[in-house]
């Protein structure tokens, strides 16, 4: 059975997409670069000195690379970025500075349409990487928020959809509330959706399930499934549901009988970042499984952020999982 990285590199290649990598001077950066070329995954653009980077010892050269302090794109990107951020105070100057910044100017070329998605946070902290596309492309058509998620593949494992969830948010929203949750809840399903194609069977999750516990955290879980059920009133969503309520069919009948989503959930939403982040790296660790993203929804267009201990092949993973968000988005845009 071919793994979910397999898959999503096949739907990559099915229509090509062109990713940016801002971080051109980070060796695990050109690393990726060679791998997704060789294995025709995307079509990239490199930040970086031209001269450094071709002596790296990486064949790059069916990348485009540009050094963005001297590039033919710069008066097109200023121009464009002044007309986006003039109303908060923004100087043409200002604009020509900013776009000193490799990730500025990445999503700028995002903006401009020279690349479909971009993929950075190598060497950036989250909070830079994703600054620039929440000032410059801002939040997608009727998200409420910009939230992440891990894809989960836990080997010779049946549960899920084949050993394979989604678990959200583990990486952005610290304490988000009710409203804040069934968004989060809402985004990972379609996001589910887009990259498995099956159809999602969303848990929230709590220490309770189904009013086991009374207290102020369970009551948030509850108000946020009900909001979720009250904006998608024919998919599956339940909470609040204990993990092994959850995931097992034997524990989610006892517990939760008549539940659409108890026994077979495969999108998992933690009811804040403390839980989300420790519950994806012990299965990570512990369970042996892979781990993609954090991956990003809720963006106007596809950025998405590394961790700084990434290796290589998570780069090449993300840049897949990238380049289908960015085809699913070029046909939203389309219909």
């Amino acid at each position: 059975m071919n793994s979910f990285l397999d898959r999503t590199i096949e739907r990559a290649r099915s229509k090509r997409q062109t990713i940016i990598l801002p971080e051109g001077n980070d060796p695990r950066t050109l690393e990726a670069a060679e791998k997704i070329i060789a294995q025709d995954i995307a079509d990239l653009i490199i930040l970086g000195n031209p001269e450094t980077i071709q002596q790296s010892g990486h064949d790059l050269s069916k990348a485009q690379i540009v050094d963005q302090a001297d590039s033919p794109y710069n008066e097109e990107l200023a121009e464009q970025l002044y007309e986006i951020r003039k109303a908060k105070g923004l100087t043409k100057e200002q604009a020509h500075e900013l776009l000193k910044d490799p990730l500025y100017f990445g999503v700028m070329m995002v903006k401009a349409g020279h690349a479909n998605g971009m993929v950075a946070g190598a060497c950036h902290a989250t909070s830079d990487v994703l600054r620039p596309a929440l000032q410059i492309l801002k939040t997608a058509p009727g998200a409420a928020l910009v939230s992440s998620f891990f894809v989960m593949e836990v080997p010779d494992c049946d549960l899920g959809h084949q050993g394979t969830f989604i678990f959200a948010d583990c990486g952005l929203n610290v304490q988000p509330d009710a409203p804040q949750l069934a968004a989060i809840a809402l985004s990972s399903a379609a996001s589910w959706q887009s990259l498995m194609d099956v159809d999602p069977c969303v848990a929230l999750l709590s220490h309770s399930t189904h009013g086991s516990a009374k207290n102020e955290d369970a009551d948030k879980v509850r108000e946020a499934t009900e909001i979720a059920k009250a904006q998608a009133p024919t998919m599956a969503i339940d909470g609040e549901l204990q993990f092994d309520a959850a995931i097992i069919e034997s524990v989610g009948s006892s517990k939760a009988p008549g539940s659409p989503v108890a026994g077979r959930a495969n999108v998992l939403i933690f009811p804040d970042l403390d839980a989300g982040n420790i519950g994806y790296k012990l299965v990570q660790r512990l369970a042996k499984a892979e781990a993609y993203g954090p991956i990003t929804q809720g963006i106007a267009a596809p950025v998405n952020d590394l961790s700084r201990g990434c290796s290589a092949d998570d780069i090449v993973g993300v840049v897949a999982i990238t380049c289908v968000q960015a085809q699913q988005h070029e046909a939203a845009t389309q219909a």
